[in-house]
Order: C-alpha cells, then sequence, then structure tokens
C-alpha cells in the first residue's frame, strides 16, 4: 500500500468507501431472463424428455487421428500472454469505471437514467456536484491502480496492454489459417448448434457428457464458445473501445450509432468484459473437473500424458501472472513518470498518424442536446475573478501573447466583433460520460490570424484562473494544428446563452478531437510559445503533469 500526503490522501483514500451495485430493475429481469431460459429449457428436456443421447467417444491416439490436433508452441504461448493482457485490462477497466461508475445507453449520462451504478450515491440536488465528486474508490487488490480518481495511470496500463491484446490476437487468428488449426474451433457442419445443445443439457443438468480428449478436438459446445471468443466477444472490445474515441465519434457519428450510440459502446464494452470474465471463471472450472493433469500438460507442455510436470509450469506462470498485478502496481505509483512516457512514445506516433488527423465533423441538432451537462473542474477561487463575475466579466481582458508578431488585450466585446461561429457537439469527458451542447465564440484559428504566430511558435498554452487537484493554476496546452482543426473555439456562450460561471465563463475552449480535461475552463490568458516542455512539469498541462494523463487523447 502508498502512504499519501494530506492532499492526496484526500482523494485518493476517501472517508466514504462505499460499494453499492444497483442495476435498473427492468434490465436485472432482463438479465436474468437471458441466463435462465436456457438453463429452464434444459431442465424441461430433461424432465420430460430425458438427457439427450451423445455417441461414445471412441478412443483416440495420433496413430488413428489424421485431423489437426495437439496444441503448438504457439498456442501455448497466445493462451499464456492473452491470459495476461486480459486480466491486466480488466484490472485496469476497473479502475476507469471507478471514476464515473455508472453506466448508460443514452448520450445525456444525466443522472438517473443509467442502467447500472456501482456507487451508494444519489446524485444530490440543490448544490454544486461534480463529475469529480461522483467517482469512486477501488481497491488496488481488485483493479490498476486501485484507489480514487487514478484514471490517468490505468488509461496508462490499458494502452499498453491493448496493444498487446491485439497483437497476441492478430497473430493467433492468422497462424489458425496458416496452419490449419482454425479447423478446431470454426464450426463446419450445421449439426453443431444441435450437438451443441445437447452438451449443453447435460452440463445445465449437472450431467457431466462423455468428453472428446480436447488434445484432439473440442466438443460442439466448446467449438462454438471458443469461436464466439476469437471472432465475435475480442472484435467486439476492440470496435466498442473505438466507438469511445472524441475523434472518431465527432468525425464519423455514424460510428458510434453502429453501438446504439458512444454511451452504449461504453456500455457494450463493460459487458465484454464481463463474458471474458465469466469465460475465465467457466473455462477454469471445467478444465479442472474434466481431466486437470492432462488438461494443464495439453495447454501448457503440449503433450498429451499423465505426467504432473505440466500443472507444475502452468501453476508458476499463473503466478507470474499475478505477480504482474504487483508490479503494475509497484511501478504505478513508484515510478508513474516513466510508464507515462513509455505509453507517450509508443503511443504518440500512432495517434499523430491517425486519429489526430480527422477534422471534427459533427452532425447533431438542437433536438440532440442534453437536458443536463455534467459540471467538472475547481470552480476559481481567486478575488480577482470573482470580482470579474460579480461585474459581469465587463472589466475581463483576455491577453494573447508568447511568441507572436503582435501580442493584444481583448475584451469581451473586442472578442466577439472579431467573429462567431456556433457548433453542435459531444462532449467527451476522460471519466467515461458525455454531453452534446450547442457552443458558440470566436474561432481560435481568427486569435492565430490576429497575433501571427513566430515560426518556432509550435505550441498554444491556455491557463485558467482555476486550480487544478493537487494545487497550482490550472494550465493546458494544444498544438497550432489542433488549434486551427474546424470547431475549434473560444467559446462564450453555451446552449445559445452566455457561458455561465459554472462552465467556464467567461472562456472556456472547444476542441473537439480530444477529451474534455484539453478544454480549459475559465481562461485567463493564452500564450503561444515553442514546446509544452518549458511549462510545469513538461508533460503539457497541469493534469498531465500530476495526474500522467496523455498529451495528445484522442481516444
Amino acid at each position: 500500500m502508498i502512504s499519501f500526503d494530506a492532499a492526496h490522501a484526500a482523494v485518493h483514500y476517501p472517508p466514504d468507501r462505499r460499494f453499492r451495485l444497483w442495476i435498473r430493475p427492468s434490465f436485472a429481469i432482463a438479465a436474468a431472463v437471458l441466463v435462465l431460459l436456457p438453463v429452464l429449457a434444459a431442465w424441461v428436456e430433461y424432465l420430460f424428455v430425458g438427457l439427450p443421447f451423445i455417441p461414445a467417444i471412441p478412443r483416440i491416439d495420433p496413430h488413428n487421428f489424421a485431423g489437426p490436433h495437439g496444441f503448438p508452441a504457439w498456442v501455448r504461448y497466445c493462451h499464456f500472454f492473452n491470459f495476461l493482457f486480459l486480466t491486466m485490462l480488466i484490472r485496469s477497466g476497473l479502475s476507469l469505471l471507478a471514476d464515473h461508475p455508472r453506466l448508460y445507453f443514452n448520450n445525456d449520462c444525466t443522472p438517473g437514467t443509467e442502467w447500472i451504478r456501482l456507487t451508494p450515491i444519489h446524485v444530490p440536488v440543490g448544490r454544486l456536484w461534480t463529475a469529480k465528486d461522483d467517482a469512486r474508490y477501488i481497491s488496488p487488490m481488485v483493479a490498476t491502480p486501485g484507489y480514487r480518481h487514478t484514471v490517468g495511470i490505468a488509461r496508462l496500463w490499458h494502452f499498453l496492454d491493448v496493444y498487446g491484446f491485439i497483437l497476441t490476437g492478430v497473430f493467433f487468428v492468422g497462424m489458425l489459417f496458416g496452419t490449419g488449426q482454425w479447423r478446431r474451433i470454426v464450426p463446419q457442419s450445421a449439426l453443431v448448434p444441435l450437438q451443441a445443445w445437447n452438451t449443453w443439457v447435460h452440463y445445465a443438468t449437472f450431467h457431466l457428457p462423455p468428453e472428446l480428449n480436447g488434445y484432439y478436438g473440442y466438443n460442439a459446445l466448446q467449438q462454438i464458445v471458443y469461436f464466439a471468443f476469437v471472432f465475435v466477444f475480442g472484435p467486439l472490445a476492440i470496435l466498442s473501445g473505438i466507438a469511445m474515441s472524441p475523434a472518431a465519434v465527432n468525425r464519423f457519428p455514424w460510428y458510434a450509432k453502429l453501438f446504439g450510440g458512444r454511451q452504449s459502446g461504453r456500455s457494450i464494452h463493460f459487458l465484454t468484459m464481463l463474458g471474458f470474465c465469466a469465460f475465465i471463471v467457466v473455462h477454469a472450472t471445467l478444465v479442472a473437473m474434466t481431466g486437470f493433469v492432462p488438461n494443464m500438460n495439453h495447454i501448457v507442455m503440449g503433450t498429451d500424458g499423465p505426467s504432473r510436470l505440466g500443472v507444475i509450469l502452468g501453476l508458476i506462470g499463473i503466478g507470474a501472472a499475478v505477480l504482474s498485478w504487483v508490479a503494475a502496481h509497484y511501478v504505478s505509483w513508484f515510478y508513474p513518470r516513466a510508464l507515462q512516457r513509455v505509453q507517450k512514445f509508443i503511443s504518440y506516433p500512432l495517434l499523430l498518424a491517425t486519429l489526430n488527423r480527422l477534422p471534427p465533423s459533427e452532425h447533431y441538432t438542437e433536438r440532440d442536446i442534453s437536458p443536463l451537462f455534467w459540471p467538472n473542474g475547481k470552480m476559481p477561487d481567486r478575488e480577482d475573478w470573482k470580482q470579474l463575475a460579480r461585474g459581469g466579466f465587463q472589466e475581463f481582458k483576455l491577453k494573447v501573447g508568447g511568441l507572436v508578431d503582435n501580442p493584444v488585450e481583448l475584451s469581451l466585446a473586442d472578442i466577439g466583433r472579431l467573429g462567431k461561429a456556433e457548433h453542435i457537439s459531444m462532449h467527451h469527458c476522460i471519466q467515461g460520460w458525455t454531453g452534446i451542447a450547442k457552443w458558440g465564440g470566436l474561432p481560435m484559428r481568427a486569435i492565430v490570424d490576429l497575433v501571427r504566430p513566430k515560426p518556432n511558435a509550435r505550441v498554444v498554452a491556455f491557463f485558467s484562473f482555476g486550480g487544478s487537484l493537487y494545487g497550482g493554476q490550472y494550465y493546458d496546452t494544444q498544438s497550432i494544428d489542433n488549434v486551427l482543426k474546424a470547431e475549434c473555439l473560444l467559446a462564450s456562450e453555451m446552449n445559445g446563452k452566455l457561458l455561465t460561471e459554472v462552465y467556464g465563463a467567461p472562456l472556456r475552449l472547444r476542441v473537439e478531437n480530444q477529451l474534455g480535461y484539453k478544454m480549459v475552463k475559465w481562461i485567463e490568458r493564452i500564450e503561444f510559445i515553442e514546446s509544452e516542455k518549458t511549462l510545469g512539469l513538461g508533460e503539457g498541462g497541469k493534469n498531465e503533469d500530476d495526474e500522467y494523463f496523455d498529451l495528445l487523447p484522442n481516444i
């Protein structure tokens, strides 16, 4: 466990650590029906007809079996690494979920519309309740890195492991079809579903069916389940993850609609995780029940025999995976900056070449505007901002300077005279919630044209009147390329009205291809600089400095 100073303990280790799982009754009933219906049908068949006939399995050995069989080294290694990466994805995903412990099938994320909630708290009325307030503690024994508001580190692990998960899957599928092993898990007969049902009836009524030696083949139910997790659940987890990318969704709104919307994609992503958890539990149970020693020899040693070496080495492998969770915990808290930079080294060039090249192009209408937009961030407590607010920001002057030929100070009236644009977009918070709103303000392109940046000015820094989670002035940076993209605004209006104090008055940034923490609220001044490395700790923003967030969060 980690010793925190007072500021970090107040965030990571709050006194309220209660856990509650609430599911909307209609969803709970639907889930129960989906699970119990096939069980009930199996029992009805068993009680009224009897167990379906499954022919005895003849003895098979290499001398009388010509089809693909055995577990080549590449299968065994993929099995181990898939388990390693998958468990780390689950653990880091749970930390991500805890930062907004509600799941929806709508894009509004209005409190009370969630279908599942992992918190005992109903959002209070009559006082400000931010998305940061709503985040929950989760034990590091369960999640990586655990605690509360560790979404930055959780994302680092999630993306590092997803690369391993995808590469392992691509290699596995490629080898399946390159070696003929695909015939072991791809159903090739119309009789397979019937045979699978017959096998299910045996399992569901607590009867073990005649088992084929897994070294030579799988029963029909195993075949369908393995096929589903390799060719359906795996790709679905990846594709639903992409449906949560602000760069992808705000460029191709139709993509998120394939999943029912961005929040539906998040819910599907969660359900695939539950599917993988269930698969691991059931798979491990049946391995133990149907011949633990030979089964372990199959997948660990690639042999079919009674030796216990496969069990010993297999348990060592499982222990190594568990030790990796401990190591990840240690790295998360003692070397988080190194972890952040490794992930940046891998992801940053990839994002620059792909998602960051997508210009936002939403097609939302005023009917899509969310009835409630989650507030977030620490309201400014500086007296100068409070005085400006009391005067309706009439005395506010935006200072724009740094590496520019024409530094300026602009009042809100001056900014209004320079031009105005409006768009309706979906806001994506790093915590997981979304909201659709109409934003109005001055395109950043007009600011760039007005101040004329010098050739060595490649980054724009936005400084806030507000503070950060652990203290100090909030700031963040954008590349000039991104502030010149379509729909990048200095917003002074929200939903047709002047920006309110809660949502960032007098000005907030809108840059629609990234996550919300990059969209600085309560903007005090703007500076054009050569590199983000010259500010703060050099990572590109206060959240990047203190919470190890991404410099370029296109997903």
